[in-house]
């Protein structure tokens, strides 16, 4: 028990280290080195169950599609775990099959797509239903006035360690012949070296969690905790308890004007932010013009600007929040987000690339660790945290499958992408708007 002790430093330091663990999946799969692969190996259309898609689109269909799974998995898995205390089983199994899933994106090829996407699309859930556990313990770990600089934290370390990553992949990708990567059976050293890539962040993953799956509590904690509070676990509920917590969320967001309205604009801008943040190599390897030989190397050392700013966009975010309030800072950003898109509509060099990718770091992490603390310190006292944070994860993720959709289907009816981002604009401004009412209401 005593290990376990809300607040205490290792503790909370033990579950930020997940975040250092597991953001090399959105920074090297989602956002860097796989948009570029894909790009390579892919023409501009491609058939896939008997139907012509631009491959843009075709990958946003997929991870909108992944997203619809997730929302219905998530309250499901959730639900359990609440009533069983398997939050840290229900991580470690996504962890686990996600990381496994990077190590086969390995073996993606046109020429067995099918399977291909398959392992693209379980990494991604792997992801996502993994990080609803694993903010389900923040309430759980640290006290209201800790959570907005542990989630800073947790972000900021997620993005340093993953530009370790990168930026070896990065060597990697360039100077193949350094690490023994060199030309065979018809894939050229730069290919190979984006595989391994893939390899590197599976088992990166992988072992880095290790120590945040040592220190969290697990199901002898739970139990124990039930047991001393007289509590019951009924088993007839236990499948549909997530849709039931949800259902009693919903009902309690009635009653919650604060959180009710937060939720809102946190939805709505998200179908912007989540969307941009997935989207935005896929959109520098086809929409920017790029000098000859500079394409791979650019797009990476762009993903790894964001990330280095992100990191003291995040902290600075956070301090930020300190003095003007949650939902001043967040107001700011949206707007900021939104300045950001309507530019990114006109963007067509590598160096306006380069300069909108600065932008797009500065306020990137700020406003996904803020949205996260700001719900937290929101949400009402209770001992389903987990019911909670997967209601705010259906909401975002329920968001990116609005987002991708909208994304792919313009780009697929108009063959570009730029039509889409200025989409994006209008999200921001809402959530903006919405968020003034709010921060009004509640001066």
């Amino acid at each position: 028990m005593q290990k376990y002790k809300k607040g205490s430093k290792k503790l909370l330091n033990a579950w930020a280290i997940y975040d250092w663990a597991n953001s090399v999946y959105p920074l090297v799969i989602s956002t860097a080195i796989f948009p570029i692969y894909y790009g390579i190996i892919t023409d501009d259309y491609i058939n896939f169950l008997g139907i012509s898609f631009k491959n843009t689109a075709l990958i946003s269909y997929v991870t909108a599609f992944a997203f619809i799974i997730l929302v219905f998995l998530s309250p499901l898995l959730s639900g359990i775990a609440d009533y069983t205390g398997g939050k840290k089983f229900f991580m470690k199994l996504f962890c686990y099959s996600g990381s496994a899933s990077c190590i086969l994106l390995y073996w993606f090829e046109i020429d067995n797509l099918d399977l291909s996407l398959l392992y693209y699309f379980i990494a991604l859930i792997g992801f996502w239903a993994s990080l609803v556990f694993y903010n389900s313990y923040l309430p759980e770990i640290a006290f209201p006035e800790q959570q907005d600089k542990i989630s800073a934290k947790g972000y900021a370390m997620g993005y340093f360690g993953s530009v370790i990553l990168l930026l070896v992949n990065l060597i990697m990708i360039n100077f193949p012949d350094l690490f023994g990567i060199t030309d065979s059976n018809g894939v050229v050293a730069e290919i190979m070296a984006m595989k391994i890539s893939f390899v590197m962040v599976g088992f990166w993953w992988f072992l880095f969690s290790q120590y945040t799956f040592y220190y969290l509590p697990g199901i002898k904690y739970y139990n124990q905790i039930k047991s001393q509070s007289g509590s019951e676990i009924k088993s007839r509920n236990v499948i549909f308890s997530g849709f039931i917590e949800l259902k009693s969320v919903w009902d309690e967001l009635k009653t919650n004007y604060t959180l009710k309205v937060f939720l809102l604009s946190f939805f709505i801008y998200s179908i912007a932010l989540q969307t941009v943040i997935l989207v935005a190599t896929y959109f520098g390897e086809a929409e920017i013009q790029w000098g000859e030989g500079e394409k791979t190397f650019g797009l990476i050392l762009s993903i790894l600007l964001i990330q280095l700013v992100a990191m003291a966009g995040a902290l600075i975010s956070a301090r930020i929040s300190d003095k003007l309030g949650n939902f001043k800072t967040l107001i700011g950003l949206n707007f900021i987000w939104a300045l950001i898109c309507l530019f990114g509509y006109y963007v067509e060099t590598s160096l306006e690339f380069y300069f909108a990718a600065g932008l797009v770091g500065l306020v990137m992490g700020g406003i996904q660790a803020l949205s996260r603390s700001t719900f937290s310190k929101l949400i009402p006292k209770t001992n389903n945290n987990t019911s909670y944070f997967s209601f705010y994860d259906v909401s975002q993720k329920l968001s990116i499958v609005i987002g991708m959709t909208l994304f792919a289907t313009i780009d697929q009816i108009t063959g570009s992408m730029r039509n889409s981002i200025l989409l994006f604009v209008i999200f921001f401004i809402i959530g903006a708007v919405i968020l003034i009412k709010l921060d009004k209401k509640t001066v």
